[in-house]
């Protein structure tokens, strides 16, 4: 696994951990699941934080992910043209 892939896959698992953290945000907005939450000591402000925190790793690392990309793009080689 290449730096490349490993970077790609740090991305995407924040991603999705954002988009959980900022559902189990809503269920504690909507008092569906806040006495789960409470007891894990999770309020609906360190939710929001988490859901942020992954959301701003997963677009660093995508865009590392895009330098490291555009870094191992290969040397075009120029022919000759046949005249």
């Amino acid at each position: 696994m290449d730096r490349t892939s490993r970077l790609r896959l740090v991305g995407k698992i924040t991603y999705y951990l954002g988009w959980i953290s900022l559902v189990c945000g809503g269920l504690v907005h909507v008092h569906i699941a806040t006495a789960f939450f409470l007891s894990l000591r999770m309020t609906k402000r360190n939710l929001l934080e988490t859901a942020v925190m992954c959301f701003i790793i997963c677009v660093a690392s995508e865009v590392r992910t895009l330098g490291a990309a555009e870094k191992e793009l290969p040397v075009v080689v120029k022919r000759p043209v046949a005249a």
